[in-house]
């Protein structure tokens, strides 16, 4: 290891350029041709993932990142200034620098942009342009979304240790040259089931810290099941104190709520890291929870025992009552006000228990209530049945190539999140030594999760219907933080690739090796990932 000085360069280093000096050459002259030298542990700017949409390096330069580093963002932008505040949060521990957030730098001030201006590139309400030369990183955006998506590239582009929760000695070298970048898909999701299993809103705040590094822009939270009910609401109020309390869960060890404050603290959490919070309600199944709380949800009346196994497709509303509708007008009128983004899911999957004609009875009356209090209808494919669900989202969970529902329910006008469970589902095994999750749609490995285009999934579903895509992650085997991490990576960041890069990038050798090297980072950030074999990990 070479020892450093107080210039912050190695002695070598400054041993080369003194000598030089005293031959003639300019010291200035010197110091830019010492500092224009790349270590060989930078990371090249092809080693990003998601894979950028184009690349183009410049090995005769780079940024140095240093004491004297400003943060610049765009004057008079208060967005702006919040993503270069999240930034040098992230920056300052492992570097020790102060790297202050300042509208204005000194000339000659060696600093890292944030500007909301494209430069004359149409890249998207998510899109970016990052730009390195020897005294300056510039990120150019047409939104803040764009540059909060920029600085996550960046922070890939910076040597592993700039995840360190300690400061860390060393040279910190952005690799010169330039990336243009936007998203393939308007919808990149992740899914947490905290209906089998209560997780902390510290928990979640981890995983959203996590997923969007990756640009992973929606987290679904699946808040009611059969075993548990996971959302304050005043209008029903025993949802929670009785069907989120003790014995809740698979197994009975998963209780807890989230109050209304507590959500909405992590909506606003997750907003400023740019993840939209898509909260889902199951209905008309999957209500075995809320009829344990209201009895009079059921058909007779009476109350059913609760549920903490894991059978599915038992539990229907009662389609005929009245009771029934303004029970889920209360629902979504209370979830809408509390929840800023635009989509509300409603569910609707493994009704086996509501006939078919109640289903469709049910579907015809529920999702225009979405649309009356402000928000899109969003649900499991069976949604798409119903021809109230043209206005709607339909989330594809099959495994079949074709699902001849969906694709007529398409040429109606649904659109569609990918979200096969063969392939997207985070809590199937990676192989049958796994020791969480299940294996009903077979094992996922990462190659498997990776190899698989949105766009030709599902036949008569093309790439002008996909939002975009999803992984789930359901919690019946899950019981803290580290399981959520051990089995939601390496995966998540497979699905996040298939959602952000061009099909064009699309390569499972590089992705691979790109991943290898990521695994230092999860490692120093102490994330419980799943050390693949198919990865040759870093």
């Amino acid at each position: 290891m070479e020892t450093y000085v107080a210039s912050g360069m190695p002695k070598p280093a400054l041993t080369r350029l003194l000598a030089v000096a005293v031959l003639g050459l300019p010291l200035v002259a010197a110091l830019a041709q010492a500092s224009a030298r790349t270590p060989s542990d930078t990371p090249a700017l092809t080693s990003v993932i998601p894979a950028p949409m184009r690349v183009t390096p410049d090995s005769g330069t780079s940024f140095r990142l240093g004491p004297r580093t400003v943060i610049r963002t765009q004057p008079g932008s208060d967005a702006a200034r919040a993503v270069g505040e999240l930034l040098a949060e992230e920056l300052r521990p492992a570097t020790g620098y102060r790297l202050p957030v300042e509208s204005t730098a000194r000339r000659g001030t060696p600093s890292v942009s944030l500007l909301l201006d494209a430069g004359g590139t149409p890249v998207g309400a998510e899109g970016y342009q990052l730009t390195v030369t020897r005294s300056a990183i510039t990120i150019r955006a047409e939104q803040p979304a764009g540059l909060y998506a920029g600085t996550r590239t960046l922070l890939q582009l910076l040597p592993t240790e700039i995840d360190s929760p300690t400061p860390v000695r060393r040279s910190w070298v952005v690799a010169g040259g330039g990336i243009v970048d936007r998203p393939r898909f308007a919808y990149r999701g992740a899914m947490l089931d905290l209906a089998r299993h209560f997780h902390t809103p510290d928990e979640v705040k981890r995983y959203v810290d996590e997923i969007s590094r990756f640009k992973v822009n929606h987290l679904h939270l699946h808040l009611s099941d059969d075993q548990g009910w996971r959302i304050q609401l005043d209008s029903w109020p025993r949802l929670t104190t009785v069907s989120g309390g003790p014995g809740t869960g698979v197994d009975g060890v998963g209780p807890g709520f989230l109050t209304k404050s507590q959500y909405q603290d992590l909506v606003g959490y997750a907003a400023k890291r740019f993840v939209t919070i898509v909260p889902e309600i199951d209905m008309p199944g999957h209500v075995n929870a809320a009829q344990v709380a209201y009895p009079e949800l059921t058909c007779d009346g009476v109350a059913p025992p609760p549920r903490t196994d894991t059978a599915v497709g038992y539990s229907s509303l009662c389609i005929g009552s009245e009771t029934t509708y303004r029970f889920v007008e209360d629902v979504i009128r209370e979830l809408a006000a509390i929840t800023p983004g635009p989509y509300l899911h409603l569910g609707g999957d493994e009704a086996h228990a509501t006939a078919e004609a109640d289903y469709l009875t049910f579907m015809r009356r529920v999702l225009p209530l979405v649309a009356k209090y402000g928000k899109t209808a969003y649900g499991w494919n069976e949604i798409a049945k119903s021809p109230a669900s043209a206005t709607a989202i339909a989330q594809y969970w099959g495994t079949a190539p074709s699902n001849a529902t969906l694709a007529d329910a398409v040429t109606r006008g649904t659109k569609v999140v990918m979200s096969p469970a063969n392939q997207a589902y985070l809590d199937m095994k990676y192989d049958r030594n796994t020791p969480l999750g299940l294996s009903w749609a077979g094992y996922i490995e990462v190659r498997t999760a990776y190899n698989w285009d949105p766009a030709t999934r599902v036949a008569g579903v093309g790439e002008p219907a996909v939002l975009g895509v999803e992984a789930p992650l359901w919690s019946e085997t899950l019981r803290t933080l580290d399981d959520i991490e051990f089995m939601a990576f390496p995966r998540l960041p497979a699905i996040a690739e298939l959602g952000w890069s061009p099909a064009a990038t699309h390569n499972w050798e590089s992705f691979a090796t790109r991943l290898g090297a990521y695994g230092p980072r999860w490692t120093l950030r102490a994330v419980n990932f799943y050390p693949s074999p198919q990865i040759v990990w870093g």
